[in-house]
């Protein structure tokens, strides 16, 4: 599987992988990674970073949207090969680890196996490393308040209800928010398409995760890179609208 990469803004790049996007935020010779894939999609994370004329060793950061499998899979490899450090969250840091485990399960999957998309999903994502556990071995809490001192200086917004310690990251002078699982355009178990949640099993609280559509609202932006999905352009604030009308 061959990464597609889309250059969104100048050093700005949403990687389609499989069935998981990621983002390169590009700063000169240093790189922001956000989010890693299925553990299946790490050579197309690594052929990503060539693609921006990047490597591995100039991965300043990744950040963790949050810590399911299809986003964390290549983060405790770049941690370890690369002494990369992995910045979450603080009530992620633990689901990173794997103290605990807040996701979809192979049973919900197959109670909900009727439903279109389910099954061709659900066979993608065990090729895929899905059901794998890469736990982050020493994953961090981001180093302090407001914008990271990283390329592409992203602002973690916490966003609770997909998971405990899920983020979103805003970049304010760009204009765009990176949004992870807390709002989406579009996934093989949809049939719809644009600015939504994620179907009901994949969240941990559901009712959290539609509260928190209110806290995307309030950034500024005109450009949504989501955790799956094409990139969204058009108002932030309505797209999280819409998905909140939607969800009600």
């Amino acid at each position: 599987m061959r990464a597609d990469v889309r250059q969104v803004t100048d050093g700005t790049y949403l990687v389609h992988g499989s069935n998981t996007n990621w983002v390169i935020l590009k700063d000169g010779d240093e790189l922001t990674l956000v989010d890693t894939g299925y553990p299946g999609d790490r050579q197309a994370v690594l052929d990503s970073l060539a693609a921006v004329g990047g490597s591995p060793e100039a991965v300043t950061a990744v950040l963790i949207t949050h810590a399911h499998n299809d986003h964390l899979g290549s983060a405790e490899y770049l941690r370890r090969t690369y002494d990369t450090p992995v910045y979450l969250h603080e009530a992620e840091v633990p689901h990173a680890r794997r103290d605990f485990l807040q996701q979809v399960s192979v049973g919900e999957v197959l109670r909900n196996a009727w439903r279109p998309g389910v099954l061709p999903w659900m066979v993608h994502a065990l090729r895929s490393g899905g059901t794998q556990q890469h736990p982050v071995s020493a994953p961090e809490a981001f180093p302090g308040a407001g914008a990271l001192d990283l390329p592409g200086r992203p602002v973690p917004v916490h966003t609770p209800g997909h998971t405990d310690g899920h983020c979103v990251f805003h970049l304010p002078d760009a204009g765009l928010v990176i949004s992870g699982d807390a709002l989406v355009s579009g996934h093989p178990t949809s049939r719809l398409a644009g600015p939504q949640l994620l179907p009901d099993m994949f969240h941990h609280e559901r009712a959290r995760a539609v509260a928190s559509l209110e806290l995307i609202e309030r950034l500024d932006g005109d450009l949504l890179l989501p955790g799956h999905g094409p990139v969204h352009r058009g108002s932030v604030r309505a797209a999280a609208q819409q998905a909140r009308e939607r969800a009600l």
